[in-house]
């Protein structure tokens, strides 16, 4: 059985065990001993001298190693490019994110006042009518208890019996109780006046430029 050789030691011919390895078969492409070539298997091949094809097969290698490196070289170049635009994507992906958000809050913030500003709109117009019907409910309220009592004293005035204690205050009851009749027709409000349909904003185009929105 064959060992392993240690580094700077000389191998020797399977076939003659005393002999070196010391040429080359350019036939075989192999290194044999020159027992071989005489009288073994390689008496009818072409060798070489063994340092000329071990020079020559050491610059191929060297060659090789070099192309190889070279490969390497160009690869971990294109990994370091590679490496570098994954992580611009990913810089320039956060960046796009960023922008997009601001946009989107820009618009949020703008939406938010907008809705305030026409909130506000309503709560005048709201405060403002309320404002007439409860004045107008206070002034007929007025004019109730002062019908409601005059009807109390034209009652107490029914129920006297003595005919001239009846006439002494039965004709400025009257006069007083006409008058307030002609008087009392207060301001009411049109129909239709608590209405609030003019403060209906339609945001369907708003939705439709949403919804249309791309890159």
């Amino acid at each position: 059985s064959s060992r392993p050789l240690k580094k700077g030691e000389h191998p020797m011919c399977k076939e003659h065990e005393d002999e070196r390895i010391n040429i080359y078969c350019v036939t075989c492409e192999v290194p044999t001993c020159s027992m071989c070539k005489v009288f073994g298997a390689h008496k009818d091949c072409e060798v070489a001298p063994l340092q000329t094809v071990f020079q020559g097969q050491k610059t191929e290698l060297n060659n090789c190693i070099s192309m190889l490196v070279a490969g390497n070289d160009r690869i971990q170049t294109i990994i370091s490019q590679l490496e570098d635009s994954c992580r611009s994507t990913e810089e320039n992906s956060e960046a796009a994110k960023r922008e997009l958000c601001a946009r989107f809050d820009a618009l949020a913030v703008l939406l938010e006042e907008k809705k305030s500003e026409l909130l506000q709109r309503i709560a005048h117009e709201q405060s403002d009518k309320t404002g007439f019907i409860q004045g107008l409910i206070h002034r007929y309220k007025e004019q109730l208890e002062k019908s409601s009592r005059l009807v109390e004293t034209a009652i107490q005035a029914m129920e006297e019996t003595g005919g001239a204690a009846f006439l002494m205050n039965a004709k400025q009851l009257i006069k007083t109780i006409v008058e307030a009749s002609k008087g009392g027709r207060l301001e009411k409000i049109e129909q239709g006046y608590e209405n609030m349909d003019a403060f209906s904003v339609s945001l369907d185009h708003l939705a439709e430029a949403v919804h249309a929105l791309d890159y």
